[in-house]
């Protein structure tokens, strides 16, 4: 695809970040059945039902601009897909293994939110309010997700993790 303009740039943001949220879907239930902590697993399991709503959204986003979401495989999701099944598979210990778990998960978010927050500013630029309402509706829930899993290392599986060599 020929990024000509910012309408070509911002379709191909989207089918980028489709790609993602798509390759999402088939991790998070790796990552929840990985998951040590029940309010862990709960957070990933929360973030897949989150994580299909967003592919719908970007479907509708897909139908309103009249354009297929077909496009090639985002590459930055598949690394950080690829470093979360790398972490799923060492041998660590339990609250280790969910802090790490926790950081494979944060990094997809930040990823996602600069996509997002771009692909907004793109939308508004083009004057599709209703693209980028939409968008920043799925970026608040990256931020939120986010936050969420903050909470979770900072209340008590990060300081487990810490201790975990010391038992």
């Amino acid at each position: 695809m020929k990024l000509a303009s910012l309408d070509d740039l911002f379709l191909h943001e989207l089918r980028d970040l489709y790609s993602a949220e798509r390759q999402l879907t088939r991790a998070l239930p790796k990552m929840a059945k990985a998951a040590n902590s029940p309010k862990l697993k709960q957070a990933f399991e929360d973030h897949l039902k989150e994580t299909e709503g967003q592919v719908e959204r970007l479907e509708q986003i897909f139908d309103l601009l009249g354009k297929s979401s077909r496009g090639p495989a985002c590459k930055a999701m598949e690394g950080l897909v690829e470093e979360g099944s790398e972490l799923i598979k060492e041998d660590a210990a339990a609250d280790v293994k969910d802090a790490a778990l926790i950081g494979a998960a944060q990094r997809v978010e930040h990823y996602e939110i600069a996509g997002y927050g771009t692909a907004r500013t793109y939308a508004e630029m083009l004057g599709h309010a209703e693209a980028a309402r939409l968008l920043e509706e799925t970026l608040a829930e990256e931020k939120t997700a986010d936050d969420k899993l903050t909470d979770l290392a900072m209340s008590g599986i990060n300081q487990r993790a810490e201790h975990a060599a010391a038992d």
